[in-house]
């Protein structure tokens, strides 16, 4: 009886704490609103299909030579990112003018040369000490036995997003809708030899990662792999709702509002044997408990070939994952609290 009876009173314990935490994540779901929808649209729409397209010919071109860490083509993409940024009027957070943020061959092993991450930066108007990083890795295979691996998917196409969402945040500056919170727009280095260049940058960061609010990584969101031919309107996320469930329901419901995509979360499974939440550069950022989304399409035939060439990108639906990702980080950015972690529920 006493057996019976200790296990009653656990199960109801049980019940109750399970009750309090659904109660939780429903409040959760109700404090989340969507603000400045049709500004998020307005600013959402500068991001074009014509303008990822001519970035992604230029970047996965012959002339940067596959971008190898630490070779002559990777040289050439990191200046073509600080010549844009430069273009456009936005500065660097290392003196304004900085855009690189050296990595020395001392840093890693083996026979990799000296690189370098790139960094383009917007100040926010209320919470500037606050921090949203959005990042992609701008490397890739290099060239092998003088064959080039474009890495047009892997990962051009996450740099053009980046690029085109930087465009965007910075017109809306200028038109008096400048973020509240910094943004951080990251190109990381070495990625394809061990996230190299986020482990490098989460170890010197620069701005505190105590006050950094978020990672948003961006790593091949350019075509469709063998599971979604039927429907093309998807987008793994992988990540989301392991440190913060509320960075979960912000993301759904900006998805819900704006755009309608099928969000695929095979892959952020615990038990996934792919392990893609340790294989890109957010896990970097989530192992300071910063809380993440990695979005990627998946692989394709092309992965890591030299046939991975921009004419088989889908710019539309780039475009439009590019869009998405474009109001999460618009969210995140001018919200008016920071994101609960898991820990504080």
């Amino acid at each position: 009886m006493k057996s019976f009876l200790f296990a009653s009173v656990l199960t109801l314990v049980g019940s109750c704490a399970t009750t309090k935490y659904s109660t939780k994540i429903q409040t959760l779901k109700d404090n989340i609103k969507i603000n400045d929808s049709a500004t998020i649209i307005k600013y959402s729409n500068t991001i074009t299909s014509p303008e990822l397209s001519k970035h992604l010919y230029s970047y996965a071109s012959k002339e940067f030579e596959g971008r190898g860490t630490g070779e002559k083509g990777q040289k050439k993409a990191a200046n073509y990112l600080k010549e844009y940024y430069q273009s456009q009027d936005i500065t660097s957070p290392i003196n304004d003018s900085v855009y690189y943020q050296y990595i020395p061959e001392s840093y890693f092993p083996g026979n990799t040369k000296a690189t370098e991450n790139v960094l383009a930066y917007i100040k926010g108007s209320e919470k500037p000490e606050e921090v949203l990083v959005i990042s992609a890795h701008y490397d890739h295979i290099g060239t092998k036995d003088n064959i080039i691996y474009y890495g047009a998917d892997d990962d051009a196409s996450g740099t053009v997003a980046l690029m085109e969402m930087a465009q965007a945040f910075k017109m809306a500056a200028k038109d008096g809708f400048g973020p509240k919170r910094s943004i951080l727009f990251l190109h990381l280095t070495a990625e394809e030899i061990g996230l190299e260049g986020s482990k490098f940058y989460t170890e010197n960061p620069v701005f505190p990662l105590s006050e950094t609010i978020a990672n948003l990584n961006i790593d091949m969101i350019g075509r469709v792999d063998y599971s979604h031919h039927e429907n093309d309107k998807y987008l793994y996320l992988i990540g989301a709702d392991r440190l913060s469930k509320e960075l979960h329901i912000l993301s759904e419901k900006i998805n819900e509002t704006f755009f309608n995509l099928t969000l695929d979360y095979t892959y952020n499974d615990e038990n996934d044997k792919n392990r893609y939440y340790f294989r890109s550069d957010h896990y970097n950022f989530a192992q300071h408990n910063i809380p993440v989304i990695f979005y990627f399409n998946g692989e394709h035939e092309d992965y890591h070939k030299p046939t991975d060439t921009p004419d088989k990108i889908n710019y539309n639906l780039l475009k439009l994952r590019t869009q998405l990702i474009f109001a999460t980080a618009w969210q995140l950015a001018n919200r008016e609290n920071r994101l609960i972690l898991n820990e504080n529920l």
